[in-house]
């Protein structure tokens, strides 16, 4: 057996151990085998890390930096992340079970957002107001919040880490990241790129532990002053009593239920192409997977068939391999929960179209077949709960009214996709989805300049965009006295 790889936190620009050296494994997910080491953090590790983000936005270089300079800091970064997009590419596969394919070209991606925040860095404005009081002159700034603390899941980590960091850090924040236990080593990886860049200390701080006691005692602490969080709603429901101790702002990135909605006017190859993208791409660890598909009953048994052919055709392998099209799941106990969903689902009345086991070729690891189910109503549980795997739902509808009634007919409203050629129908249905995204005639697009959040039990608050950017400051008024007399006598009136 290979030696372990062995890594650290990295807290106020050095490399440490958790306290009392306490060490967690993380088993690569395509062989169930244990392939690196990372801290365990103690809760006071966690007081250690936000005080010394607390420290940078107090003083030091960090504090008196320009936004011009963090801004080329960000980009610095990015550039950093593009040369070593194929070490971060391998990391996370072998972490997580990504495809090597999907972790290289989002990795390189993932640097445009740091190109993008860093170019945004200086470009937060306040404003002069046209106030009604002669002899004053008003103007507003936008300052930094103070330190932030993000919390990354395991899926798609280095995305999720940027956006994050990249509007936290240009406008001035610090952050404590917190590192998913089911795949922290992409992450420091990126602390090294991010000491590389020449980040002070203290700006950037990267934990790695169990959610409790690292992320509850974060997410609490009485110094950070905002939480951005990535995960599934119950957790999220601890971080937000949590964050009733320190009043901190909150961002919620959380899960989803989309509906994909494929009209019968629909090009049969772009809708049957974006089902598989929103389903089996990621191997469905996707929180905008489009696990929902409502399909027009007219076109029904021959979209399906499409779509369940080309599942069959998807090749299952090894996630490092560049041929495979479809890895493993990241966790066993994801595994556990969609064969649960899936038994329960079949008893409630839905028929088994594709996939539904385990592929017998792959003994070890978490793998699982692509999965299609034809429900012939909507309360099936594979329909309303979100597995987080390689299974799509499928129902009919006859006309739009009902589409639109089926696909808001979740507590879930993250994104959603509407498959059309009629425009007017797009921009119609646009406004009555309750969703935070909606693709027309595409699936699973993504951009620095483009928000993303949902509603409902989806989260609140967005992240990327210029929207995220003003999310992570906040405006100071400022009032100054132009007049030449004195300040009157507060019990006069005037």
């Amino acid at each position: 057996m290979a030696e372990l790889r062995s890594y650290r936190m990295f807290i106020d620009g050095l490399w440490c151990d958790a306290e009392g050296g306490a060490r967690l494994e993380s088993l690569n997910p395509a062989t169930e085998e244990a392939w690196c080491r990372f801290p365990a953090a103690t809760g006071n590790d966690v007081d250690r890390a936000v005080a010394a983000a607390h420290r940078a936005m107090s003083a030091g270089p960090w504090a008196t930096m320009s936004a011009t300079a963090r801004g080329k800091l960000l980009r610095r970064l990015g550039d950093l992340v593009a040369e070593n997009a194929d070490l971060l590419a391998e990391t996370e596969t072998t972490d997580t079970g990504k495809l090597i394919r999907e972790t290289r070209s989002q990795i390189r991606y993932v640097a445009d957002y740091f190109h993008y925040f860093g170019g945004a860095a200086d470009k937060l404005e306040g404003a002069t107001l046209p106030i009604d009081k002669s002899d004053m002159f008003v103007m507003t700034v936008r300052e930094p919040i103070g330190v932030v603390a993000a919390i990354v899941p395991w899926n798609s980590q280095l995305m999720l880490a940027a956006v994050k960091i990249g509007p936290a850090l240009a406008a001035g924040n610090s952050i404590v990241l917190k590192a998913s236990e089911h795949g922290p080593a992409p992450l420091l990886e990126l602390a090294r790129l991010c000491e590389e860049a020449g980040f002070p200390p203290g700006s950037i701080n990267v934990v790695t532990g169990l959610g409790d006691p690292c992320g509850a005692r974060l997410t609490r602490h009485p110094l950070v002053a905002r939480i951005a969080f990535t995960g599934g709603p119950g957790t999220a429901r601890h971080v937000v009593r949590n964050s009733a101790e320190n009043f901190a702002a909150v961002t919620l990135e959380l899960g989803g239920k989309s509906p994909i909605i494929v009209f019968d006017d629909a090009d049969i190859e772009s809708a049957v192409n974006g089902i598989v993208a929103g389903n089996f791409g990621a191997t469905g660890q996707s929180c905008v997977a489009g696990s929902r598909v409502l399909i027009q009953a007219g076109i029904f048994d021959a979209i399906l068939a499409r779509v369940a052919e080309r599942a069959r055709r998807i090749e299952i392998g090894d996630p490092l391999d560049q041929g495979s099209e479809m890895g493993p799941l990241a966790t066993r106990a994801q595994r556990d929960h969609i064969e649960s969903v899936l038994a329960r689902s079949l008893a409630a009345g839905a028929s088994l179209v594709a996939g539904g086991k385990r592929p017998a070729q792959y003994p070890r690891g978490w793998y699982f077949e692509p999965t299609i189910l034809d429900c012939p109503h909507s309360d099936i549980p594979a329909g309303r709960e979100e597995l987080f795997g390689p299974v799509l739902s499928a129902f009919r509808f006859a006309d739009e009214a009902e589409a639109v009634a089926l696909a808001n007919a979740s507590e879930f409203g993250l994104a959603a996709g509407i498959f059309t050629r009629d425009g007017a129908r797009g921009l119609r249905l646009m406004h009555q989805i309750r969703a935070g995204i909606v693709w027309i005639n595409t699936y699973r697009a993504v951009s620095p300049m483009a928000p993303f959040g949902g509603f409902r039990q989806s989260g609140v608050g967005r992240e990327a965009g210029i929207e995220s950017l003003l999310d992570y400051s906040r405006t100071k008024t400022v009032w100054i006295n132009t007049g030449t007399a004195p300040m009157g006598d507060p019990f006069t009136m005037r």
